[in-house]
């Protein structure tokens, strides 16, 4: 059976840099709903097609909507001896469409990461993040994780950008969201025993560690 681990936390608090770490540490996928949206809206078809019209015009997408995007997204080969979900589940009816598709697989949770960082650090995180043009997953910090060459990816040499998301007020609007939807959803997995918080204040290497030890067990 593969290990599955949840990734929770505000926006800023270093979960993707954390999830692709234990991810390459696992031999699993770390599954991202933003990835996935991403990759979608670039897409030629229906579903394509439907997800831009949503977004374009300010609705959010659906639980239902979301959920099918990764019920899609674990029945794929890579994701069969496990995964690291990152921003989903978002809601309490998300939820339940997770546990009712591991049911189906025979599967369960390992663990639920809680990566705990206050509003104002999360801020400022995000006003001085920059992500590759080429891929998004390579991520910088102005401050505490520049690139070597000023406004270039040290990876694959591609421009680096600030998402159009990571203004100031788009980043209260988005941590207020999150705290609005997401605290039900700690309580649900706290119930179950299966949560665990790490300080996000600390280093990228010192949280590294303490997510390992959490992994191992």
């Amino acid at each position: 059976m593969g290990r599955i681990f949840l990734f929770m936390g505000i926006q800023g608090a270093g979960k993707g840099t954390q999830a692709i770490r234990l991810a390459e540490k696992l031999g699993i996928p770390q599954i991202s709903t933003g990835d996935i949206f991403r990759a979608i809206m670039k897409q030629d078809s229906p579903l394509g097609e439907e997800l831009r019209a949503i977004l374009n015009s300010g609705r959010l997408v659906s639980d239902e909507f979301t959920s099918q995007m990764v019920k899609d997204r674990i029945a794929q080969d890579d994701a069969q001896n496990g995964f690291i979900l990152d921003g989903y589940p978002r809601t309490l009816p998300q939820v339940e469409h997770l546990d009712q598709m591991l049911a189906e697989r025979g599967e369960k949770i390992d663990a639920v990461l809680f990566f705990d960082l206050d509003k104002d650090e999360a801020i400022s995180r995000l006003a001085n993040r920059r992500v590759c043009t080429a891929n998004s997953n390579h991520t910088y910090h102005l401050i505490h994780n520049p690139p070597q060459q000023e406004g270039i990816c040290d990876i694959d040499g591609a421009p680096l950008k600030q998402r159009e998301d990571d203004t100031s007020e788009a980043i209260e609007k988005r941590i207020s969201e999150y705290v609005n939807q997401t605290f039900p959803v700690v309580d649900t997995y706290k119930q179950r025993g299966i949560f665990h918080k790490i300080d996000a204040r600390q280093s990228i290497d010192d949280v590294t560690r303490t997510m390992m030890e959490i992994a191992e067990k």
